[in-house]
């Protein structure tokens, strides 16, 4: 099964809704090169939304850290919402939670993003 990959945008960030397995080979392959394209064009606010991710595994989450290291070499953030169980479990378990900013709610992340670029008082 293919990955399905909907971008779409909102208050100045791209969200996409992710449907499908992120594992090794193709689906794998399509997503790194969505968002290597997006920062590629200058986008700094990249939301996955991952509430339609029936499987990770292995190479999925080593995706997912790359491309988490990349938006910050790149003066952006890239942030996961709406983590089902199986995802939020595999992080737990190799030690990664802490690696992503995770939100519960697409609203939330976007407010993130506004919190962030405000000047420190």
């Amino acid at each position: 099964m293919q990955l399905g990959i909907n971008p779409r945008e909102k208050q100045g960030a791209v969200i996409l809704d992710l449907v499908g397995r992120i594992v090794a080979g193709p689906e794998c392959d399509a997503l790194r090169a969505q968002i290597k394209e997006l920062q590629a064009g200058g986008q700094k606010r990249i939301v996955l939304n991952m509430a339609e991710i029936s499987r990770i595994d292995s190479t999925g989450i080593g995706m997912l850290v790359e491309a988490v290291i990349n938006a910050v070499k790149l003066g952006g953030q890239l942030k996961l919402i709406n983590l089902p169980r199986l995802v939020n479990n595999v992080l737990i378990t190799h030690r990664l939670l802490q690696a992503f900013e995770i939100h519960a709610t697409e609203e939330e992340a976007l407010t993130s993003f506004a919190k962030a670029s405000e000047p420190a008082a």
